[in-house]
């Protein structure tokens, strides 16, 4: 899983630019979204102590940096390092679980064009961030994550009317036998409607029906979800470290 989520920033990279133990990704056209303008650390023998120094050096100037620490040891081992460099750590936990036997529900989700999925995306995330070319690049930068995977869908959970209520990510490789989950969200005036539960379920199926047979996704060590996907099968396999700040 590690070694997928590596190659997914990299394909999904406009610019990658290759370090001692680590790699930069840089996208000009989403210089807002930290997920495409950051520093990836995959190897478990990277120096924390070069991390600052790798991450101003190939992102240029930002008003901060993002270094992600995929390996959990060294993201420990790194920490202190990165709190004398004026850097702040969120834990990631990887959860996973397997989609032997899971089926469609009743009403499933539906993949959607970026097109059709924009304006609902766009309206959350202007809820959320009070810079409306933030809100824009995190919406639209979607378009880059179409690279990251063999096969990318954006699934969709509609209400009765038809309105777009809830949307994720999907990513499916069958050559790893990996699936991901990526931005669950639900759209804030249908929360409580198990709309999550229904994009959780029909992810599950089709990687299941592709010969999938594992789902990962990350959850905030610190927030509530972590706990919703554990009730529905999930269980922590390791954890990861993002570091903000320089």
């Amino acid at each position: 899983m590690t070694a997928f989520r590596a190659a997914f920033a990299r394909r999904q990279a406009a610019e990658t630019v290759e370090l001692p133990g680590a790699f930069a990704v840089r996208d000009p056209e989403f210089s807002l979204s930290e997920e495409h303008n950051r520093l990836i650390v995959a190897s478990a023998d990277a120096d924390p102590a070069t991390l600052p120094e790798l991450a101003a050096q190939s992102l240029g100037p930002r008003r901060r940096y993002r270094i992600a620490v995929l390996d959990e040891t060294l993201g420990e081992r790194a920490t202190p390092a990165l709190a004398a460099a004026g850097y702040g750590r969120d834990t990631e936990l990887v959860l996973a679980r397997e989609t032997a036997g899971c089926a469609l529900p009743e009403t499933p989700a539906h993949p959607a064009e970026l097109a059709k999925l924009r304006t609902a995306v766009l309206r959350q995330q202007l809820e959320w961030n009070p810079d409306e070319d933030v809100a824009r690049q995190l919406t639209d930068r979607r378009r880059a994550r179409l690279r990251g995977a063999e096969e990318v869908l954006f699934l969709a959970a509609r209400t009765p009317e038809g309105e777009i209520a809830a949307w994720t990510d999907l990513y499916l490789d069958r050559t790893a036998g990996l699936a991901q989950l990526e931005d669950l969200v639900t759209a804030t005036p249908h929360r409580g409607r198990s709309h999550g539960d229904t994009l959780l379920a029909t992810g599950l199926a089709l990687a299941a029906a592709v010969g999938i047979p594992h789902l990962f996704l990350l959850a905030a060590a610190d927030d509530w979800p972590r706990t919703w996907y554990t009730r529905r099968g999930f269980t922590e396999i390791g954890r990861s470290h993002t570091f903000s700040g320089g």
